[in-house]
């Protein structure tokens, strides 16, 4: 019992340390849960629970850069609602044999874009400064983009961020600070409509759940501190090596060591 507190513990301080300085903490407390004993969905549920409170201390920190975009931000919060709310539902009706299937899938697609993100969001970046006044039909295929990526989020929690952000290119947005900080924004709205409707669900596992909190706070607000003599590109690549070889173990875990029902 003490040696899974630490563990989970831990697991949270070392996700809530990447996601302030790379990015990455869920390929950590996602699989810490699953270690743990919780089952998919709800791990998956509850590493979003996890995961808000550095969300919504990001949105504080960048309540500046927020303001300068404050004409867009209700339908940012509007779209981000409603499509959160619909990734939470489609993920509580999933049978948990298919979650379990899909999840070294759903690594794999988070992990791709880690790896690939901010290439992605280069030539995205680029494309958009060439069309900045996108006609009516850019704007709804805009807003359409914005829900899937929302429903994705609700649905699995990983990668949401990197999506975000090539939304946000797309888009036309420029500025990296305001851009992070909208980020910020969609995946606290979209975390906290899931968390309702996980609470509603009784999909929470909270004794396990706060422990990981606990530690991605002391996690972020410590690296807070010494992010600046942390060089992010060696902690990038660790996390790149890490998402591959956990994507490795539950493509194998699930392909090759579990059982015909999937337990």
């Amino acid at each position: 019992m003490l040696l899974e507190i630490v563990l989970l513990f831990l697991a949270g301080v070392f996700g809530g340390v990447l996601n302030s300085v790379a990015g990455g903490g869920s390929f950590i407390t996602f699989p810490a849960l699953l270690g743990a004993g919780v089952a998919p969905i709800s791990a998956n549920a509850t590493n979003t629970f996890a995961s808000c409170a550095g969300y919504l201390s990001g949105v504080f920190a960048l309540r500046q850069e927020l303001a300068a975009h404050r004409a867009e931000l209700p339908r940012l919060i509007g779209v981000s609602l409603l499509g959160g709310i619909a990734g939470a539902w489609l993920l509580l009706q999933t049978p948990e044999a298919v979650f379990r299937e899909a999840i070294p899938w759903l690594l794999l697609f988070a992990t791709v874009l880690f790896i690939y993100g901010g290439q992605i969001n280069l030539r995205l970046r680029a494309l958009s400064a060439g069309h900045r006044h996108a006609s009516a039909a850019g704007a709804v295929a805009l807003a359409g983009l914005l829900l899937a990526v929302c429903v994705y989020g609700g649905f699995f929690n990983a990668g949401l961020g990197i999506i975000t952000l090539s939304y946000l290119a797309l888009a036309g947005h420029t500025n990296i600070n305001a851009m992070n900080g909208l980020k910020l924004l969609v995946s606290t709205a979209v975390s906290l409509i899931a968390i309702g409707l996980f609470i509603a669900n009784g999909a929470i596992a909270w004794y396990e759940g706060t422990i990981v909190l606990a530690g991605t706070l002391v996690g972020g607000y410590g690296a807070a501190h010494v992010s600046r003599s942390l060089p992010q590109q060696h902690v990038r690549r660790f996390v790149i090596v890490a998402s591959i070889a956990i994507t490795g173990y539950f493509f194998f875990a699930t392909y090759f060591i579990a059982t015909p029902q999937g337990a």
